[in-house]
């Protein structure tokens, strides 16, 4: 043993894998802004409830295996369509799926959100979705925290974008999308001008419950990965610029350009929480690598036109339809409404291969947090299938 040995230090905490993030994390804690204390965080069940709330990859330990995910084709809707080509449903655990709901709804109460139509908004089972596409975690405070974010966007399009008997209005979206930024993303301060800013959010239940949201976020993520949420928001919103303008001038776009703006405003934006449900991090210059970047559009644009699938009804019911690729797919081509589903089917399942291919392709990238997400985002596509199929929202 070399002389100096005694003299090297030993670490003071973590070394394994993930172990910077939670250095990082650790450190940055003082320096961050207070939480809200009704942002719905619960503090951790007994162990008795038999949910496991650790972190395995920043402990260097995974309970889940990282190996792909296995395809069939799934029956949908009626089962009298051609099937959905999708990965397996990893988890159903209607018990764990209740928990968050109910966390869910009592957070949904403090915040005003859905005043007056708490009944038809517990239906809907965002717990539910938690629980069925982040199979990563058994942890309902985790998976709270995409419950909440999922509840908040699907406000916003309720009450901003989609449905005129909630006041959806097109002149008024993009107004309205301006103050979702300074609600997730404070500004700083600007004096007298201040305090309006403050009192418009506070005065609307979809702007606190976004903020609240973001809140409960914080208390898991990093830095970078709330920004990472609050970032992909707003190119989200982008997208709802572009529907409300169609709708306003009463304009059915072409199928081409729909796309070019649903691949943006996806279920990509609900899959980029996979990591902070799981409890890691996977790193920016990953995240953001374009390989990566790509195939979760593609699982992120095949769970979206699921959406589209199961809401193309209700949806031609609405006194301003909505962009919708069945209904678009029919007008652009006069086709049967039967026909442009089983189009929008096969642009799924094309969508799904892609991703399959890229997931390939990234196996050979030297990075266990990449394959635990290409996994979650297998997961998330399942259960957003299992999903759709049961929650009162896309039942007629």
């Amino acid at each position: 043993m070399p002389d100096n040995a005694a003299a090297v230090p030993l670490p003071a905490g973590p070394t394994g894998l993930g172990s910077y993030t939670l250095r990082l994390t650790a450190a940055l804690q003082p320096y961050r802004a207070g939480f809200e204390a009704t942002d719905g965080h619960e503090p951790a069940e007994p162990p008795d409830r038999g949910w496991d709330i650790s972190l395995p990859a920043l402990s260097g330990e995974r309970r889940h295996s990282l190996a792909p995910l296995a395809y069939r084709e799934r029956q949908w809707g009626d089962g009298s369509y051609p099937p959905l080509y999708c990965p397996e449903t990893v988890r159903v655990d209607d018990d764990l799926g209740a928990e968050v709901d109910r966390r869910l709804v009592a957070w949904a109460e403090r915040v005003g959100l859905h005043e007056g139509r708490m009944e038809e908004f517990a239906s809907t089972g965002y717990g539910r979705l938690a629980m069925l596409t982040h199979p990563d975690s058994d942890d309902p405070d985790h998976l709270l925290i995409a419950a909440q974010m999922n509840a908040a966007w699907w406000a916003a399009d309720d009450y901003y974008a989609d449905e005129t008997d909630l006041g959806a209005t097109p002149t008024e979206l993009p107004p309205r999308l301006a103050l979702v930024m300074s609600a997730m993303d404070p500004p700083p301060d600007a004096g007298e001008y201040t305090c309006p800013l403050e009192e418009a959010i506070q005065a609307d239940p979809v702007l606190v419950s976004l903020r609240s949201a973001r809140s409960h976020l914080s208390r898991h993520a990093t830095p970078a990965q709330v920004m990472r949420a609050c970032t992909t928001t707003f190119q989200m919103y982008v997208s709802w610029t572009a529907y409300a303008a169609w709708r306003y001038l009463d304009e059915q776009p072409p199928v081409w350009r729909y796309l070019a703006a649903r691949q943006h405003d996806s279920f990509y934006t609900s899959m980029i929480l996979i990591d902070i449900v799981g409890g890691y991090e996977l790193p920016a210059n990953l995240f953001y690598d374009r390989r990566f970047h790509t195939a979760l559009m593609q699982a992120g644009t095949a769970s979206v036109i699921v959406n589209d699938l199961y809401s193309a009804e209700k949806e031609a019911a609405d006194a301003l339809p909505d962009s919708n690729l069945v209904l678009l797919i029919a007008n652009e081509t006069g086709c049967s409404t039967r026909e442009a589903t089983e189009r929008a089917v096969h642009l799924h399942n094309h969508f799904v291969k892609g991703f399959e291919q890229s997931q390939r392709e990234l196996a050979a990238v030297p990075s266990p947090e990449l394959k635990q997400f290409l996994r979650g985002a297998q997961g998330w596509m399942g259960g957003c299938l299992e999903w759709h199929g049961s929650s009162s929202r896309y039942q007629s």
